[in-house]
Formats: structure tokens, C-alpha cells, sequence
């Protein structure tokens, strides 16, 4: 048995991420930590560092479907681990993120009210009366409130995916893993046309 590192615990944190958020949804804020570091770890050249060793989400479907014998494993359709599909998912993904930017604008300039609902898979709204948070605005708890329900609507994905395929089959179309995936490598085409250039300026010197 390998000897247990601090991060193989991070399942934990996910499980406390959406305990914590039904009783105060402020704690919701805490799921831009899950959307952050990814890019920051790639940007500084650690490529998928986070979803390898970091994601407490993958962590918690390999507990679900391999502990708990929750998955029937079978094998992950090619469909979702196509290009087309996890392009048009992230596309999709992104465009409800900036919508829900948008929703959370309109509030903090007072064109629209607070609204108090938890959407789950973008469609299904559920009235969530969270106890008022004393010196907080409007657009925050707002925001909240849309992150809470972006964060729950994937893992209600991952969860099912979990099921009826591979426990980690969510990870084929993560839209933060392919945006990672996608910087790492026009951040490794530069570092390549960087080196030819070098050796081309090198030929021509000798």
C-alpha cells in the first residue's frame, strides 16, 4: 500500500465545499480556487498538475466508483472524449459562466434583484432562502448563488458519468481540463518554435 500524501485527501474538501454551501452559500466562493489554480499551475509550465495530482472531484469519483463499487466501468464512449464534443462542451460550459457573470452584473448595478435560487443542469431552479449575510452586496451573494449551482451541475455530470461508465469519465471532457490541455500545448509549440529558431540562428552563425 503506497504511503498516503496530503493531497490524496483533497476528496474531502470537495465533499465539505458542497455540505458547507447549503447552509451558507457564501462558502461557494471557495470553488474559484478549483477553477484558478488549474490555469495558474499551466501558465507556469505544470501542465495538468492539478488534474493529476490535485482534483478533489476525480479523487471523490474514484472513491465512489472503485471503493463503493459504484460504477459499472464500462468503457467511457468515444463521443465524449471526441474533440468535437469536448470543444462544444466547453463552448457551452463558458457561455453559462459568462451569462452567469452577466446575471451578477445586473445586480450589482441595480437593474435586477437578488435571486435566491440553486439551477441544477441549467434548467431545474430551486428557491433557496440562505440567511441574510450582514455587509455583504447584493451581486456577491448573486454570484454565489450562480457559482454554487455551475459547481453542483458538473458534479451531478461526473457523478452520472461515474455510473454508468468509467469512474473518472468525467474528466474526458472536463471543460477545465481542456483548457488546460490547450494552453499547455500552445505554451509547448512556443517553447518548440523557440528552439528551432535558436538552432537556426546557431547554423547560420557557424
Amino acid at each position: 500500500m503506497k504511503n498516503k500524501k496530503w493531497n490524496d485527501y483533497l476528496w474531502i474538501a470537495t465533499v465539505l465545499y458542497f455540505i458547507l454551501g447549503l447552509f451558507n452559500i457564501m462558502f461557494a466562493w471557495l470553488g474559484m480556487i478549483c477553477f484558478m489554480v488549474p490555469l495558474i499551475l499551466t501558465f507556469m509550465g505544470k501542465g495538468k498538475l492539478y488534474c493529476n495530482s490535485y482534483c478533489g472531484r476525480s479523487q471523490l469519483f474514484n472513491i465512489l466508483g472503485e471503493r463503493k463499487k459504484l460504477s459499472k466501468k464500462r468503457p467511457t464512449p468515444e463521443f465524449l472524449a471526441g474533440k468535437a464534443f469536448r470543444y462544444g462542451f466547453l463552448i457551452f460550459f463558458m457561455t453559462m459562466f459568462f451569462n452567469m457573470v452577466f446575471n451578477t452584473y445586473l445586480v450589482f448595478e441595480g437593474s435586477r434583484n437578488l435571486r435566491e435560487v440553486i439551477t441544477i443542469l441549467w434548467t431545474f431552479k430551486f428557491a433557496w432562502n440562505a440567511p441574510e449575510i450582514v455587509g455583504v452586496s447584493p451581486w456577491i451573494v448573486q454570484f454565489a448563488f450562480g457559482f454554487y449551482s455551475m459547481m453542483l451541475t458538473s458534479a451531478i455530470i461526473g457523478i452520472t458519468t461515474m455510473h454508468f461508465y468509467k469512474p473518472r469519465t468525467w474528466c474526458t471532457f472536463c471543460p477545465i481540463g481542456t483548457m488546460t490541455q490547450e494552453i499547455n500545448k500552445v505554451m509547448h509549440k512556443k517553447a518548440y518554435n523557440a528552439l528551432l529558431d535558436s538552432r537556426q540562428s546557431d547554423e547560420k552563425i557557424a
